[in-house]
This record gives C-alpha cells, sequence and structure tokens, in this order.
C-alpha cells in the first residue's frame, strides 16, 4: 500500500457511489478518487460536477473518470455498484445477477495489481462482501463490507435523542446481517461507561419497551426511507467516508464492519457485522463481545440466513 498519498477508486457512480464522493470531498479525505462506472459518460460527468466545487472546498483532491488499470496503486477500491432488484424477481435471482456483475468488477482490479483493502456498499452487503472476498482472493481481512456501521449510527442516534444525550457518548452496537435478522446486544450498550439497561431500572430514564421501539426502528429505518424517497445513500455515503478515514488514518478505530469470522462468536466462515478494529491494513481484530446466551441465539440466527443466502451464489 502506498503511504505517499491517499488514492481512492471508487466503482459505481450511482447515488451511494456519489453521496460518497461528495462527503470525501467535503471532508478532504483523500487526494485522489478515482470514478469508475460501466456507464463511461456517466462517470466523466460526476468527476466534472465535483471537480467544479473544489473552488469552494478545502480539499485539492485529483478527480477524474478512469479505467481498472486505475487500481493498481489505490490504498482503497470502494464498491457500491450493483443491480437493482426487478419486478417479480427472488432475492437469490438478485444475488447470482449481482455476483456476475462482481466478476466483471473483482477481476480487473486484482489483475492491475491492486494491492489494498476493498471496502463493499453494495446490498445485501455482507453476502457481496463474502463474494469479494472468494473473487479476490485477498486476505479476508483487507475485505471488508459497511456492515452494519449505519445501523450502529442509527441506534446511537435514536437512543442519544430518547436519553438526551450526545450520540458520542453512547456505546451500543448493531449486530449481524445488515437486514431483518440484525439485532442489539443490550447486554454490551453502554452510556459512558454505566449499562443502559441499568437504566431501565431508574424512574423516568428508558424502559425495556423503549428500547424495543428503538430497536424496531432501526431495523425498519432503510424501509421507510425508501418508502419516502426511494433509496437511502447520505447516510451510507458518511459511514463509507468514516470508515475510509480510519483505514487511510491508520486509526485503529472501532466500527461494526462486515467481517469474514473464524471462530469468533462460535461462527465460522461468514461475513457478519460485528466490532472490528480497523487500521491501514483493513481488519486489525475483531473484538469479541460477552454475549449473553439468549444474544448469542441472535447471532447464531443471523449467520445462520446469511449462510442460506450465500449458498449456491458461486
Amino acid at each position: 500500500m502506498r503511504t505517499d498519498k491517499r488514492k481512492i477508486v471508487l466503482v459505481g457512480t450511482g447515488m451511494v457511489g456519489m453521496s460518497y464522493a461528495y462527503s470525501l470531498l467535503n471532508q478532504g479525505v483523500c487526494d485522489e478518487l478515482v470514478l469508475i462506472d460501466i456507464n463511461r459518460k456517466r462517470a466523466e460527468g460526476e468527476a466534472m460536477d465535483l471537480n467544479h466545487g473544489l473552488a469552494f472546498s478545502a480539499s485539492h483532491m485529483k478527480i477524474y473518470a478512469g479505467e481498472y488499470k486505475d487500481c493498481s496503486d489505490a490504498d482503497i477500491v470502494v464498491i457500491c455498484a450493483g443491480v437493482a432488484q426487478k419486478s417479480g424477481e427472488t432475492r437469490l435471482d438478485l444475488l447470482k445477477r449481482n455476483a456476475a456483475v462482481f466478476r466483471s468488477i473483482v477481476q480487473p482490479v486484482t489483475e492491475s495489481g491492486f494491492n489494498g483493502v476493498f471496502l463493499v456498499a453494495t446490498n445485501p452487503v455482507d453476502i457481496m462482501t463474502r463474494i469479494t472476498y472468494s473473487l479476490s482472493g485477498f486476505n479476508p481481512k483487507r475485505v471488508i463490507g459497511s456492515g452494519t456501521t449505519l445501523d450502529t449510527a442509527r441506534l446511537r442516534y435514536l437512543l442519544g435523542d430518547s436519553l438526551r444525550v450526545d450520540p458520542r457518548n453512547v456505546h451500543a452496537y448493531v449486530m449481524g446481517e445488515h437486514g431483518d435478522s440484525e439485532f442489539v446486544p443490550w447486554s454490551q450498550a453502554m452510556i459512558a461507561t454505566k449499562p443502559i439497561l441499568s437504566l431501565c431500572e431508574e424512574e423516568g430514564m428508558v424502559c425495556r419497551s423503549e428500547l424495543e421501539r428503538i430497536e424496531d426502528e432501526v431495523r425498519g429505518a432503510a424501509y421507510r426511507i425508501i418508502e419516502a424517497k426511494q433509496a437511502t445513500y447520505y447516510g451510507i455515503g458518511m459511514a463509507l467516508t468514516r470508515i475510509t478515514r480510519a483505514v487511510l488514518g491508520d486509526e485503529n478505530s472501532v466500527f461494526t464492519v462486515s467481517a469474514m469470522l473464524r471462530g469468533e462468536y462460535g461462527q465460522s466462515e461468514v461475513y457478519a457485522g460485528v466490532p472490528c478494529i480497523i487500521n491501514k491494513n483493513g481488519i486489525q481484530r475483531i473484538i469479541s463481545l460477552s454475549l449473553t446466551d439468549e444474544e448469542m441465539k441472535q447471532f447464531q440466527n443471523s449467520c445462520d440466513t446469511l449462510r442460506e443466502s450465500f449458498d449456491g451464489i458461486l
């Protein structure tokens, strides 16, 4: 991985990809941003549009539409490309079509000599991250998905709002699939160092029914946003930017990314959202939380769901 400049290649210039690119520009995260899309003309137009905003930014980024050969010296390749689900199409059929799309992406990226970190955002992100790992042959520590990073941010926002606490002082996670089987391990949720469950015993603070409401709201947030505006992109764009900063800055910061489990939480050969320490090499290590027996069952169920979805894709 290069250390003399910060270079990102973004594959897929749809709403998620460009929300990410716009966030990168506003935060001055990298020195060079390459946009790749099957529609080359669109990538060129997006690069022009971003470049026209450089005069109003503190950033000095070099932004341009490129090709897969440009991945050779990149620090991170971020994949936001994918196909939308057709009317009447099954989830398995959609996965198979997206797997074909990823074959057309991952192979030329690796053939370029790329030796950095893959960051995947395409949904279903846990499955697509595992597909990227399988196709690339990379060490799984260097193939990560956005996982439940955004779900965790939603959780902390809602808890902070309910408890009237800055979300940055809320320490709680959403784990498992980025999808319907995700869950919140409430035994590990804290305000500063005070367990949130202990607040349930303090009059007027919070109760279990409120925690259940918040968990349901987190799980259904994407559905409500899609119903209102057809797609979600700002939140995930900013989440991807934050993960990117952790990689480029070698931060050793903790995020609930989608990671390959190899014995952690009793699970193996499955990608799922778990708290991980992220640095320039991708996943430095997975943090094993002390889950309750019931929480372990929830995590097992989520991983089983992901395994069933992956079977037969490649």
